[in-house]
C-alpha cells in the first residue's frame, strides 16, 4: 500500500540553526497522527516541509508516492493545509473565499460551485456563504479554513494547531468535523497541537523534542509504557487496609485520603486486592496515566539529557 506520507531522515535548517534533524515517519491512508512538542520542537518545520511551503537541507518526502522535489504540484494536488495563521480574506464573503481557492486549484466552474455547495451544506454553513469573514466568530472562520483546504478534495489533511485561541465548544466542534471527515471520507489527517487532550483523537502520536522524535506510538501505548496505572481504594479502615494488603505482597501506598495500589492491568487485580482485605471497602476506581504524564515525562527525562 502506497503511504499516505513517507518522510525519510529529513532535516530542515535555517542558517547553522537545526529544526529538524533527520526525522523519519510514515501514515497508511485514512490514519490520524498527531505531533506533540513544546515550543521549537521542530513541528511547524516538518509540516512546511511536508507541505513543499520550504526546502528541506536532507532526506525525502512523498505524498502518496509524489516526491515533493521532483513532482511537487502533483504532491500539492493531494494536500489541503490548515496553517496556525488565519489566512482567510476578511473582507471577502465565506463564498469568495472558497470560489477563490477552487479556482486557483483549477476546478471548472461547475466542479467549484457544486464542491462548495456541498461542503458547505455539510460542515452546516451553507446559511453563511454570503457572509462577510469578518463578521464570523474564530471557531466559524476555522471551519471555513478547513473547509477551503477540503474544497479539490485532497487525500491528506494537514492542519498546524489548528485550534489554538479557540475556546471549548469551537474546539470541540472542529474535532467533530474532522474525526467524521475521516471517517466518511477516508481523508488523512497530520496535525500539531498543545492541547494533550486532543491527541487522543490520534491514532498515532508523535513526539518531538529538539528537532528528533523522542517516542511515537498510539495513546494507549505510550501510556501504557509508563507503567503507572493503579486501583485505588478507600475502607472502613485504612491504616489496617494498607498494613493487611502489604503483608498480602501489594504495594500499596497512602494516596489522597486512601489507598492507591500501583498495578499492571488493574481492572484484573481489582478482585484480588478487595479479596485480601478484611475491612469493608467504600470506594474503589482504575486511575491510568494520561498523555499529559506520559509528555511530562518524556520533557523531564530529554531536560536532564540537555542538562
Amino acid at each position: 500500500m502506497t503511504a499516505a506520507f513517507d518522510i525519510d531522515t529529513l532535516r530542515v535548517t535555517y542558517g547553522e540553526v537545526v529544526a529538524v534533524d533527520g526525522i523519519s515517519l510514515r501514515s497508511a491512508p485514512g490514519r490520524i497522527t498527531a505531533l506533540l512538542g513544546p515550543n521549537g520542537a521542530g513541528k511547524s518545520s516538518l509540516l512546511q516541509a511536508l507541505s513543499t511551503a520550504l526546502t528541506p537541507a536532507a532526506g525525502s518526502i512523498t505524498i502518496f508516492g509524489h516526491d515533493v522535489r521532483q513532482q511537487p504540484a502533483l504532491a500539492r494536488r493531494r494536500l489541503g493545509l490548515v496553517f496556525q495563521e488565519r489566512t482567510l480574506d476578511q473582507d471577502l464573503s465565506v463564498w469568495q473565499n472558497l470560489w477563490f481557492h477552487a479556482r486557483l486549484f483549477g476546478l471548472s466552474r461547475p466542479d467549484a460551485r457544486q464542491a462548495i455547495t456541498r461542503l458547505l451544506e455539510q460542515f452546516g454553513l451553507a446559511h453563511r456563504a454570503g457572509d462577510p469573514v469578518s463578521a464570523l466568530s474564530g471557531g466559524l472562520s476555522r471551519r471555513v479554513e478547513i473547509i477551503r483546504a477540503l474544497v479539490h478534495q485532497p487525500s491528506l489533511l494537514i492542519l498546524d494547531e489548528p485550534t489554538t485561541a479557540l475556546d471549548p465548544q469551537a474546539r470541540r466542534q472542529v474535532w467533530d468535523d474532522l474525526r467524521r471527515l475521516r471517517a466518511e471520507a477516508g481523508t488523512t489527517i497530520l496535525y500539531s497541537t498543545h492541547y494533550l487532550d486532543e491527541a487522543e483523537y490520534a491514532d498515532d502520536v508523535v513526539i518531538v523534542d529538539g528537532g528528533t522524535v523522542v517516542e511515537q506510538g498510539s495513546p494507549a501505548v505510550l501510556k501504557a509504557g509508563l507503567g503507572s496505572s493503579r486501583v485505588l481504594l478507600s475502607t472502613g479502615d485504612d491504616t489496617l487496609a494498607l498494613t493487611t494488603l502489604t503483608a498480602a505482597g501489594f504495594d500499596a501506598v497512602p494516596h489522597g485520603g486512601g489507598i492507591a495500589v500501583p498495578c499492571a492491568e488493574p481492572e484484573r487485580r481489582i478482585a484480588a486486592i478487595i479479596a485480601a482485605l478484611t475491612v469493608p471497602v467504600l470506594s474503589v476506581s482504575v486511575q491510568h496515566p494520561s498523555l499529559d504524564d506520559v509528555f511530562l515525562a518524556l520533557s523531564a527525562a530529554g531536560a536532564e539529557v540537555r542538562l
